[in-house]
């Protein structure tokens, strides 16, 4: 931590790893309510728990953008934050709104709109913390004098996301029409903008913890960014099968959503290039497994898995199944979960007390046991969905007569569901087990940071 202010982040990533761990919680109480009884039928039904579920995600996650990007912004632009006090305000308003809106749903005070249950009143207290947190930092770059592409393209990321919210704000009396719009805020966060905050993140981690030439970087995220977004946005398309639009929209979704994996194949031959021509030398190589495994997991999850699903000929079966299900787990974690914990597994030796930069062996469990818990937990829901569409969409089965027939799958969800709640919490154990910093660690101004074997 080379700058007072940025000691902020800390509380940003505490915050987003206590909500991580709620959402676990939550999914696991999911996977159980499948295997039935289910003796939460009336306190906790599965509507509720599924909306608490993916409100949580989207709430950490980004929390842990925004404290991500209180940390990469003064770094870059070497400067202390402009306000560390509007930093904290726009913590706590976002933290209330967060548990407010997780009692709500308990109430049944919801929006309705999936992913986007927010009451009213809950999506304006978003809009005004984006508001304080863009004021921050266009504060904070407007004092340093200078930017650099890579928080440039980060912040490029969440305004667009802000921006996107605003189809959320709209009320619509046509439930299809409803639906159309709510895409151009889930489709496009997630395959979109969100796309472009992981890549400056994680060409800011590989410039740090490779050595890269920061040229180099650069110009591969711009190459990856034009990608993503252009295939994003188009892309939406394969979303549009059940809402009626004219059919020239499958073809156009189908061909765009095969693009994406492109872009991530290139994020991933970028980030093991960087990493293998430094000969991982940087000493923080947990910092280095999340990064790389960001990468890589992306191009599982999301390209790999997501070409198998969207295809408009393939979508047409697996569309609202255990499929999606399949693609959704793996790649939100890889895509964002997973860049949030390389940031903070790379900040954290600068944020808290007397915490060696090497990893030790905690670090390393939580990395391998939430890697292979994922992975058979994308496994559980690629072979139960498999059943599900044969069963249900091909022969004509009833939906319970189908989960029935399914239900071993969902044991092996249970199971591997449980490695993966292993290695999250020895995450979050590893971080609260340090203090946090109270003062910046020295560093020269225009230096890189300890350790790194590069330039900034």
């Amino acid at each position: 931590m080379r700058f007072r202010t940025q000691r902020v982040a800390y509380w940003y990533f505490a915050v987003a790893l206590s909500l991580f761990g709620l959402q676990l919680v939550m999914g696991l109480l999911m996977a159980a309510k499948y295997l039935g009884p289910d003796p939460l039928i009336d306190l906790l039904p599965f509507d509720v728990a599924k909306a608490m579920h993916t409100n949580l995600l989207i709430v950490w996650v980004l929390a842990g953008f925004m404290g991500g990007t209180y940390y990469v912004v003064a770094e870059e632009s070497r400067t202390e934050l402009y306000s560390e006090r509007l930093a904290y305000i726009q913590l706590v308003a976002w933290t209330l709104m967060g548990a407010t809106a997780i009692v709500g749903y308990m109430l049944g005070w919801t929006a309705g709109i999936k992913m986007l249950e927010q009451p009213y009143p809950l999506k304006l207290v978003i809009v005004a913390v984006m508001l304080l947190f863009f004021f921050n930092i266009f504060m904070t770059i407007r004092q340093a004098g200078r930017w650099t592409l890579t928080e440039g393209v980060l912040i490029a990321g969440l305004v667009l996301a802000a921006l996107l919210y605003l189809p959320a704000l709209l009320p619509y009396d046509n439930y299809t029409v409803e639906t159309f719009y709510r895409w151009w805020t889930i489709h496009l966060w997630v395959e979109g903008v969100w796309e472009m905050i992981q890549g400056s993140m994680l060409a800011f981690l590989l410039v740090r913890l490779s050595g890269a030439d920061r040229e180099v970087m650069e110009k591969w995220l711009y190459v990856i960014v034009g990608l993503v977004f252009m295939a994003g946005i188009l892309g939406t398309a394969h979303h549009y099968y059940w809402t009626g639009v004219p059919g020239y929209w499958l073809p156009i979704g189908g061909f765009f959503s095969a693009l994406e994996p492109v872009a991530l194949v290139g994020m991933a031959i970028y980030a093991y290039a960087a990493i293998r021509r430094s000969g991982a030398a940087h000493p923080n190589t947990l910092a280095v497994h999340w990064t790389i495994g960001s990468a890589v997991f992306t191009l599982f999850g999301a390209g790999l898995l997501g070409l198998a699903h969207t295809w408009p000929a393939i979508n047409k079966w697996t569309h609202g199944t255990l499929i999606t299900a399949m693609h959704g787990h793996a790649a939100f974690y890889g895509a964002y979960a997973m860049i949030v914990l390389a940031m903070i597994s790379y900040t954290r030796p600068y944020l808290t007390s007397n915490r060696p930069e090497r990893g030790q062996s905690l670090g390393y469990w939580a990395f391998w046991l939430q890697v292979a818990g994922m992975f058979g937990m994308t496994l559980s829901f690629a072979t139960a969905g498999i059943g599900q569409v044969y069963l249900e969409r091909v022969m004509g089965l009833g939906y319970l007569d189908t989960q029935l027939k399914i239900q071993i799958h969902f044991v092996m969800l249970v199971a591997t569901g449980s490695l993966f709640a292993v290695g999250v919490i020895l995450y979050i154990v590893d971080f609260f087990r340090f203090a946090p910093l109270r003062v910046a660690a020295p560093h020269d101004e225009g230096a890189a940071p300890r350790h790194a074997p590069g330039t900034v």
